[in-house]
């Protein structure tokens, strides 16, 4: 019986990746048709550009938080304030590189510490004082942007250090920086998920929270470090983010960027519910999301039409990831040929 559990794993893997990787196929394959030099890549420079890059390297901070998000939502939970995260360790960072004695590793230090203090914080109102993830991240969300204005005094700060202005715009092997950096961390999330009990701990949380307790796994231990490793990867998303335009706006960096996150989590499979959770459906859902906005912006659509579409397609995927959907739709179907 486990056997036979164990041999259909693989199947319901590639199961859950079928139907985002295909509104992702139909989106590359509308581009091809309608807009013009979207598959077009040069090298400069010895660098690799064209819009594909521009994808995946402007997409890089939404998967990282995808990343985070997807195991706190495989929890039961949700962390609602890895944007404003985002903008207390930009601003972080922002203060100290303009300071020429503070040493860079400190730096990147010192801003990921405050995301992971965050992240700790949320995981200690969840666990601790069992408040709802809902409401005690929604308490980060509003309140971390005014922590970020604090820091920076309502001001938008500037710099031009060329080390802190690699992580978001530097190449690495011809490839962009920050794609490069969300793969190590999809590698790094994926072998702290698969190859430890880690994963299991947190699909048995999310799945079933008084079993998994039956069974010894602490519940408010792997809720804990969820929610921190959330708000580590908010940190890196916040200093790809203030790197990309040199400068940091505690209003801005980060806006709205909790709710592609989500999203992404969401198309990639991943139920809002809990349990079982797919890291690389995240990774495709934050690439599907970013290839739509691209989209877009290529078809000069009004930014505030833009949210429309956006929800249309993300709405279509999710339907055909729906078994009652698409059982309801073969039925309708046969229906109509006999």
């Amino acid at each position: 019986m486990r056997a036979d559990r164990f041999q259909k794993q693989p199947a319901r893997w590639w199961s859950s990746l079928i139907w985002p990787l295909t509104g992702l196929a139909l989106l590359l394959l509308f581009n091809l048709f309608f807009t013009k030099g979207f598959f077009h890549l040069e090298i400069r420079d010895g660098h690799l550009y064209g819009s594909l890059v521009d994808i995946i390297n402007r997409g890089a901070p939404v998967m990282i938080l995808a990343l985070g998000m997807t195991l706190v939502i495989a929890t039961g939970g949700v962390d609602l304030s890895v944007g404003a995260v985002m903008a207390i360790a930009g601003t972080v960072a922002a203060e100290l590189i303009n300071n020429p004695k503070v040493p860079f590793p400190a730096v990147i230090l010192a801003a990921l510490a405050v995301a992971v203090a965050a992240g700790c914080w949320n995981g200690l109102l969840v666990t601790l004082f069992r408040v709802q993830p809902l409401v005690a991240t929604l308490v980060l969300m509003v309140g971390g942007r005014g922590v970020a204005q604090l820091i920076t005094n309502g001001q938008q700060i500037y710099f031009e250090d060329p080390r802190l202005v690699f992580v978001g715009n530097g190449h690495l092997l011809g490839l962009p920086f920050p794609a490069l950096l969300s793969l190590g961390m999809l590698l790094l999330t994926a072998v702290l998920t698969r190859k430890t009990a880690i994963g299991l701990f947190i699909e048995s949380v999310g799945d079933n929270q008084t079993a998994s307790a039956f069974a010894g796994v602490n519940a408010r231990t792997v809720k804990f470090l969820v929610y921190t490793f959330s708000g580590l990867c908010a940190g890196l998303a916040g200093l790809i983010d203030t790197s990309n335009i040199k400068s940091v706006d505690a209003n801005k960096i980060g806006l709205s960027l909790e709710l592609d996150a989500i999203l992404a989590v969401v198309v990639g499979g991943t139920a809002l519910t809990g349990g079982r959770f797919y890291l690389v459906g995240a990774i495709v859902g934050a690439l599907f999301i970013r290839t739509l906005t691209t989209t877009m912006y290529a078809l000069n659509v009004k930014s505030d039409v833009a949210p429309v579409p956006k929800a249309l397609a993300i709405i279509a995927v999710c339907l055909l990831q729906s078994p009652a959907f698409r059982r309801r739709v073969a039925g309708w179907w046969a229906a109509r040929k006999s």
